[in-house]
């Protein structure tokens, strides 16, 4: 793809689906360049349908976010095309089946580890200086689900936990060097992954992706 230099880049880590894929294309509708990443291509490539047909632009980068070969090489690929960011948003999570706390399977355990703590410890430094080289003050989102503690949520809740404690920290450590980090809880939305956790949920009842992705995005 041609260099972007007209509009405001946004990367968008978990962009197939849900809230990250609404997010995604409520900023290419507003003239941002999107770069989704997102393991499935053909998700990606839906959205990238949904967003070239409201006249919007995107990159699809479709990669895994544990593997650090593929996350340094998708940063500095960024940063050799358009030299910074404006901004991130980090809507991607593992959540594993429901469990009690001493029948968690370690296979998901491990899987909310990789995914949810080492993974977004690994981004943070990585996506930072693309941040800090924005010409405006960059921001980064990070959404929040503040289940820790409930039942039968514990490797989701304390992989989810550990998340939010890192985006935190960050967050104060920035507050007057930037970028500008946010930590925001959504209203609960008829997502894949809220439906593994609530089944036989009234999802009519469910604030809709499209309405929490453009509340989060007002606050930026």
């Amino acid at each position: 793809m041609t260099k972007q230099t007209d509009k405001k880049l946004a990367l968008v880590t978990g962009a197939s689906r849900g809230l990250g894929a609404a997010i995604a294309e409520g900023l290419a509708a507003t003239g941002w360049h999107v770069i989704a990443l997102a393991r499935t291509m053909g998700a990606l490539e839906e959205l990238d349908d949904r967003i070239k047909a409201k006249g919007g632009s995107a990159t699809l980068a479709a990669m895994d976010i544990t593997k650090d070969a593929a996350i340094r090489h998708l940063c500095r690929d960024i940063h050799d095309r358009w030299g910074h960011l404006d901004l991130w948003v980090h809507t991607a999570i593992h959540a594993p089946p429901m469990s009690p706390a001493d029948h968690v399977a370690l296979k998901d355990w491990e899987k909310c580890l990789a995914i949810n703590i080492r993974a977004t410890g690994f981004l943070i430094p990585m996506i930072a200086p693309l941040l800090l080289a924005a010409p405006t003050r960059a921001s980064a989102l990070f959404v929040d689900d503040p289940v820790a503690g409930q039942k039968f949520m514990g490797a989701y809740g304390a992989s989810k936990a550990a998340q939010m404690a890192l985006a935190r920290s960050w967050a104060a450590e920035t507050a007057k060097t930037g970028p500008r980090v946010l930590v925001e809880a959504a209203a609960p939305m008829p997502t894949a992954t809220r439906a593994r956790f609530y089944p036989g949920e009234d999802r009519d009842k469910l604030t809709a992706p499209q309405a929490e992705a453009a509340r989060l995005l007002a606050l930026l």
